[in-house]
């Protein structure tokens, strides 16, 4: 499992507020299991749980991830 090139255009993300994983799967060329898999070891952002049903990230620790990347690579 590798950790997934970033993207850098952040116009499918919502200035402020939550996404769910259909979202953050357009980015990020990861399938959800291994998604959910780093999110369980640290390596993704934690998620958010609104109800039993329903499970967000913080934009803002998307775009933090996505640039913790870029300077990674760079």
């Amino acid at each position: 499992m590798s950790t997934p090139r970033p993207v850098t255009v952040y116009g499918t993300l919502p200035a402020i507020g939550y996404v769910r994983i259909k979202q953050i799967l357009e980015i990020f060329p990861v399938s959800s299991t291994t998604w959910w898999e780093g999110c369980k070891d640290g390596r993704f952002p934690q998620p958010i749980k609104l109800s039993p049903r329903t499970t967000v990230w913080r934009v803002e620790d998307i775009r933090a991830f996505m640039e913790s990347l870029n300077s990674q690579n760079a």
